[in-house]
């Protein structure tokens, strides 16, 4: 978790800088004060996820794909998989698009893209596609796309099945905080789909400290390194 990372480093800074503990010790107090009470975490939510639930309505084709980015899975307390908080309304977003789809478009195709990087049970592609079957998706329209790690191989590995595929319209659907990265890696690839942001996540300003704030952080916090992570390896010609 990056926001541990963080309270690591200014330990590590605290115990090293001796003659300035007490301005890094305020510092520290004052930045993560900043972040649970929303007043950080908020600028730094709009940073990723402005763009993305401002997008314009997306266009059905003849032929349509609708990729939809998984986001984890986790146990419940029956000892069930299921998908994460953020991945149901990916789910419902996803569902609702193929019905609008299936209504104005000759062909509609879903892509469920999401391996197993937790190493649970069952990737995350397999573990969803119950509840895409459960709202009416129909299981020939219905492509899954199980091992992928990364949103980089996301893209990559969805890229190779549109290669063999014609379409002329792409969607895509994840999380407002995620979309932008998921875009940077999608171009990549020399695809250009329509963003459909399922959700986003709020901070709640306040002057008390809030666990969602920090959580809310987390994410943004991540989502910004893994764009700047991926103009660094550009540069470098990893990507």
């Amino acid at each position: 978790m990056i926001i541990f990372t963080l309270f690591a480093l200014f330990s590590a800074i605290f115990v090293l800088w001796r003659r300035a503990r007490k301005a890094i010790a305020v510092a520290a107090l004052v930045v993560f004060w900043l972040l649970s009470s929303g007043w950080l975490t908020a600028p730094l939510l709009a940073a990723v996820q402005h763009d993305a639930l401002h997008s314009p309505p997306p266009r059905f084709g003849r032929r349509t794909v609708i990729v939809m980015l998984g986001g984890g899975t986790r146990y419940d307390r029956h000892g069930a998989l299921v998908p994460k908080r953020d991945v149901l309304p990916r789910i419902a977003t996803t569902a609702s698009l193929y019905a609008q789809c299936k209504q104005q478009a000759q062909y509609c195709e879903v892509i469920v893209s999401g391996g197993n990087p937790q190493r649970h049970i069952a990737s995350e592609a397999d573990t969803y596609a119950p509840y895409l079957l459960g709202a009416h998706v129909a299981r020939d329209d219905l492509v899954l796309e199980n091992t992928s790690r990364t949103t980089y191989e996301n893209a990559e590995h969805v890229a190779r099945i549109l290669r063999r595929e014609h379409y002329d319209s792409l969607m895509l659907v994840t999380s407002a905080y995620h979309m932008p990265r998921a875009l940077m890696d999608f171009r990549r690839f020399a695809l250009a789909p329509d963003p459909v942001a399922s959700s986003g996540r709020v901070a709640r300003r306040g002057w008390l400290p809030r666990w969602s704030n920090l959580v809310a952080a987390n994410i943004a916090l991540h989502e910004l390194i893994g764009m700047v992570q991926f103009h660094v390896y550009r540069a470098l010609g990893w990507f």
